[in-house]
């Protein structure tokens, strides 16, 4: 794992609000890593909600099959995370440890294996040795609730120089509820429908379908926005659990979309969501550049959407930035190799406040100067205009230097 935190890494972590109904316990496993902690255990009072979004791979690990079979009973009870080791591609040998990591934590919390969740990260293709957990797990109960936030995130975490945690206060019924979320992630980073692991908790009561729709409706502005070096895992995981203790306080149950305050508790959650995911690009895998691409004038926010990713998934766009070099012709080569409407003759397109490209060719009054001065800071923005219509989107990635290659290169020694 990279000892060196990462230049873009948060100056200060939020102060994280206890959530009524949440605990966490972490312990050493010693499932991959020596001398840290790598099993997170979450435990959640009864009642509550739960909801989440996984990743589309046809080679989903273990955990997610688990977990996508059991988010539509709507409850949890718990949640074993294990990081070193992501049990995908692991056959019957993988069902069989979550089988097994279930019932060890269903046992020592006295529900059934339906309200247990479970999220595997780290190499792919090795037997997960589920019988760890045995001991692990009554340790942890016993210790329940002695972890905070950012114990629980360093918990997770694999070739992360960070922990990742991010908090949102609401006022519903003028009674503040809490959203707090952590993550971790920082290569094989491209999540379709979900992003690496991320678990989000609040304190507000929502049933669950309203909880699930509420998730979903944020993904795609925040996890499914971000890109790191364009690879999706076979593990990516989001769950947001909701566990209903503000009732007592006086806070009714959202239990319908229609509700006033579905929109003020989603917004909330989406702003959670969207920290985690620039942190996350923020730790990329080497990154020293955080990069937004914002795509407008396009035929649809969706084709807007393919063209930012293929700016923001193109190698040559990314080490020009890394090598501080105001390339934009291969801005130019990502909106054409794209696959979607564009015309060469109305494209613009600016790095910072600096445009650089205008009508098909370099803006007139370009001048190379302004435009490696934006290169050098650690946020660059690209923008694009394909003056074609109203259709805009923006994604968040960062640049591709060599310690990518290097951290990569010997992932598994």
């Amino acid at each position: 794992m990279s000892m060196t935190v990462s230049p873009l890494a948060p100056k200060s972590y939020p102060d994280m609000p206890d959530i009524e109904g949440v605990a966490f316990a972490t312990a050493s496993a010693g499932i991959k890593y020596k001398g840290r902690t790598d099993v997170l255990l979450a435990t959640v009072s009864e009642g509550t909600a739960v909801a989440g979004v996984f990743t589309r791979s046809k080679c989903s690990s273990a955990p997610v099959d688990w977990c996508k079979a059991r988010v539509p009973g709507g409850k949890a009870r718990a949640l074993l995370v294990n990081s070193g080791n992501a049990n995908a591609f692991t056959g019957k040998k993988g069902k069989a440890a979550v089988e097994l990591s279930a019932q060890i934590v269903s046992g020592a919390m006295g529900c059934s294996d339906g309200e247990i969740f479970l999220a595997s990260t780290g190499v792919i293709g090795e037997s997960l040795p589920a019988e760890k957990f045995s001991g692990v797990v009554e340790e942890l109960k016993a210790g329940q609730g002695n972890a905070g936030w950012l114990d629980a995130a360093k918990a997770i975490m694999t070739t992360d120089t960070y922990p990742k945690v991010a908090t949102a206060s609401v006022e519903i019924d003028g009674i503040t509820v809490s959203i707090n979320g952590i993550a971790k992630g920082a290569g094989m980073i491209a999540p379709d429908m979900a992003t690496m692991l991320s678990f989000i908790f609040t304190d507000a009561p929502i049933a669950p379908q309203v909880l699930q729709a509420m998730l979903s409706g944020e993904t795609d502005g925040s996890f499914n926005a971000i890109t790191v070096d364009s690879d999706t895992s076979t593990s990516d995981t989001v769950l947001l659990f909701a566990t209903g203790a503000a009732e007592a306080r006086g806070v009714e149950a959202v239990e319908s979309l229609d509700d006033p305050r579905f929109e003020v508790l989603r917004a909330a959650l989406g702003d959670v969501m969207v920290d985690l995911s620039h942190q996350i690009v923020r730790d990329g895998e080497g990154a020293r550049k955080f990069i937004e691409v914002r795509v407008e004038g396009a035929e649809s926010d969706a084709s807007a959407k393919k063209i930012a990713l293929s700016i923001g998934n193109s190698p040559l766009v990314k080490t020009a930035i890394a090598g501080e070099d105001a390339n934009w012709g291969r801005v130019v080569m990502a909106v054409g190799k794209a696959g979607e409407p564009a015309d060469r003759d109305r494209l613009a397109i600016w790095f910072g406040d600096v445009r650089v490209a205008f009508e098909g060719e370099r803006d007139p009054s370009y001048s190379e100067d302004a435009a490696s001065a934006v290169m050098k800071e650690e946020d660059v923005i690209i923008r694009v205009d394909l003056g074609l219509g109203e259709g805009k989107a923006s994604i968040w990635t960062c640049d591709l230097t060599k310690e990518y290659v290097a951290i990569n290169g010997d992932y598994r020694s």
